[in-house]
């Protein structure tokens, strides 16, 4: 059995209700649940929330909502690990038993049913726990600055002051979209950043944070010309 979960708590500070709030015509939510349907790849697609308005959308959408995410899982110092073993948790305590599972951001607009279905196949096929998606950074971090209490500049790595950025190595980010993984990985809470993990590198113009309504502007127009494009 693959399982999707889709985290949504109803807790957003910086974007008011941020995982149901209407993105490029239809609820932000939607766009995940019609990713991972369109893709073929799940058994379940389940949206673990805290809040009634969320869970009814969410149904709505095409998603299923077969529990109300408890308080101690809801607040703001909670990680996606523990809300997915606590689906997983749940999935096996009621009868299945999921093999892959991925948890797949409720504000992911950009993931792409493809790359889902790539991240499976990934998974299993691999001697890997987790699949997830990354991308580059647009600068070298290692000619990174900071900005000191004093309101003067300092480098992070001044050894690389000297260095050409054409001789630095690529560095990557977490793209904030979905994460595979088996079901033991997520029961056991193993890091996703690490030595059992694989990575799907997608292009910075599919990639947008959304934690800003500064953020959210700005994904909205890249998903707009995206989708020019594509027509």
């Amino acid at each position: 059995m693959n399982l999707a979960v889709i985290p949504a708590r109803g807790g957003s500070k910086r974007i008011p209700r941020k995982n149901i709030k209407p993105f490029c015509g239809r609820p932000m939510i939607a766009w995940s649940i019609e990713a991972a349907g369109d893709s073929g790849c799940f058994d379940r697609i389940i949206v673990s929330t805290d809040d009634n308005e969320i869970a009814a959308m969410a149904e709505k959408c095409g998603a299923e909502v077969p529990f109300m995410r408890p308080a101690e899982l809801s607040d703001d110092y909670t990680g996606t690990t523990a809300v997915v073993a606590h689906a997983v948790d749940w999935q096996k305590q009621n009868g299945q038993s999921p093999v892959n599972v991925c948890c797949l951001y409720a504000t992911a607009p950009f993931v792409d049913p493809q790359e889902l279905k790539h991240g499976l196949s990934l998974l299993e096929q691999g001697d890997c726990d987790f699949v997830f998606s990354v991308t580059s950074y647009a600068f070298p971090i290692q000619r990174a600055i900071r900005i000191t209490n004093a309101g003067r500049v300092e480098m992070f790595y001044p050894e690389y002051f000297c260095t050409r950025s054409q001789d630095l190595e690529e560095a990557y980010h977490d793209a904030g979209q979905f994460y595979w993984g088996k079901e033991s990985a997520w029961l056991e809470g193993k890091a996703i950043f690490g030595p059992h993990s694989v990575p799907i590198v997608l292009p910075r113009s599919r990639v947008q944070d959304i934690d800003t309504p500064e953020d959210w502007e700005r994904a909205e127009r890249m998903f707009e010309a995206m989708r020019a494009k594509a027509d």
